[in-house]
């Protein structure tokens, strides 16, 4: 039987982790920062570098801090990093300032998010680089943002169930390492995006994951459109697009809905370090 978790279940998953939890940055002391607060979760030694999870719609950091992906990534020598999307003043309060039509925040989360990063490395003393972004649902279009706008900010990104959102950028500022992951029956997200009206915002309009990847093959200077290699493993899909000048593209899907496969954690550190 194969199992999978919904972006809840992700977050709350009450998977015991052997990491050393901070004074400031677990459960109960969040790190906070002029522009936000965000939580994390330190290895049992000299960090390697960082993981950055962020979560969906509603949800906060914290509750991630029990996830296969905290777990795993602390087991494996990385600062498990989980900050808190919120724009009080919006429709939804717990969310992430993605770029969208008919749509407005009061923070910027690019920048808050490079606060994060900054603050990460002084305080938890990271001196290696390498990082990893990675997002469920509304997080995971927050993560294919900031890749699109700001693509030096991590060296792979990892989003989940979540693209850009119309009206889709015209380009993107450059290559990028990118591994996205997807339910083939999501209706929450669907593949080919959706349409929906919002009091006092108007039409707002999910892109299409598939136009999404073909803005990326283009900044990632992929020679064609089709990969170059597909796989599978029993019910899970793959596409890889190796031919790339600049970094290699990566499609997941699965047979689920709007959530994560079961094994993703491991699976998407395994790609990040190869």
């Amino acid at each position: 039987m194969r199992y999978y978790f919904s972006g809840v279940a992700l977050a709350s998953a009450l998977i015991a982790g052997t990491a050393n939890a901070q004074p400031c940055g677990d459960a109960d002391s969040p790190c906070i920062l002029d522009s936000g607060s965000y939580y994390a979760i330190a290895p049992a030694t000299k960090p390697e570098g960082i993981v950055v999870f962020l979560h969906g719609a509603g949800a906060q950091g914290k509750s991630s801090l029990t996830s296969d992906l905290a777990r795993d990534a602390t087991e494996r020598g990385y600062v498990y990093v989980a900050p808190d999307g919120y724009h009080p003043e919006a429709r939804s309060a717990r969310n992430w300032s993605v770029k969208a039509d008919n749509t407005s925040f009061e923070r910027d989360d690019i920048a808050f998010l490079n606060d994060v990063m900054d603050d990460v490395r002084q305080r938890f003393g990271v001196t290696a680089t390498p990082t990893l972004l990675s997002g469920f649902s509304r997080g995971g279009s927050m993560v294919w943002d900031i890749a699109c706008q700001q693509p030096g900010f991590a060296t792979a990104y990892a989003p989940v169930a979540g693209a850009f959102w119309d009206e889709l950028p015209s380009g993107c500022a450059g290559p990028v390492k990118l591994f996205h992951t997807h339910g083939w029956a999501d209706r929450t997200v669907p593949l080919e995006g959706r349409r929906f009206f919002r009091d006092g915002q108007g039409t707002v309009t999910q892109g299409d994951v598939w136009v999404s990847l073909k803005i990326m093959r283009e900044a990632n200077g992929c020679i064609n459109r089709q990969p170059e290699t597909t796989s599978f493993e029993h019910d899970i899909w793959f596409r890889h697009w190796t031919d790339c000048n600049g970094a290699d593209l990566e499609l997941m899907l699965h047979q689920g809905g709007h959530l994560v496969p079961a094994g993703w954690s491991a699976r998407i550190l395994d790609w990040f370090e190869g």
